[in-house]
């Protein structure tokens, strides 16, 4: 059925989440807007959430549900609770994309665990040297390089489906 959908053009679901601790910290200058505008590139945000810890201050929790993205407090280690959720997100029928937007290799078995279930995967990271183990397991990559001041990423769809996925490795660069 999906080569259907593909053929018809529909765009597919993406559920987006995003490791707040080390994501969104003052030095690396990530704007949750600008990592909307690019997952959109390759579909449809139906579900997107930030995890915070129960220490985040309560403005960064306002920015994040005024970028358009739930907040989910943890009390405990914010990376299980993201694991466990994008693992069960990969049941979900609706969902055709599970985007991990994060800085370390913890989400590996959850990025595993939703490809085994037929879910394609991205991984936004901040920059080259981050979590290189997430980069080879991950369908599609997006880094953000920090560095660059002209923050501006192809109009077209940078991914076609006549370009394998196993091999295929593109960036792009803010």
């Amino acid at each position: 059925m999906a080569w259907f959908r593909d053929l018809l053009g529909k765009k597919k679901n993406i559920a987006v989440f995003v490791d707040g601790p080390n994501m969104l910290r003052k030095e690396l200058n990530i704007d949750l807007k600008q990592i909307k505008d690019i997952i959109k590139q390759f579909g449809n945000i139906k579900i997107g959430k930030v995890f915070l810890n129960q220490f985040a201050p309560t403005k960064l929790s306002e920015a994040v549900v005024n970028q358009g993205f739930e907040v989910a407090i943890s009390v405990g280690d914010v990376d299980v609770m993201m694991a466990v959720e994008a693992a069960t997100t990969a049941f979900n029928k609706n969902i055709d994309i599970i985007c991990f937007v994060t800085r370390d290799s913890d989400f590996i078995p959850a990025m595993q665990k939703t490809k085994a279930l037929g879910k394609e995967t991205i991984a936004v990271l901040v920059d080259e040297s981050s979590a290189a183990a997430l980069k080879n397991c991950a369908d599609y990559i997006v880094i953000l390089n920090k560095q660059q001041k002209n923050r501006q990423w192809e109009n077209e769809h940078p991914y076609r489906q006549t370009i394998s996925k196993a091999s295929f490795f593109k960036k792009i660069e803010l």
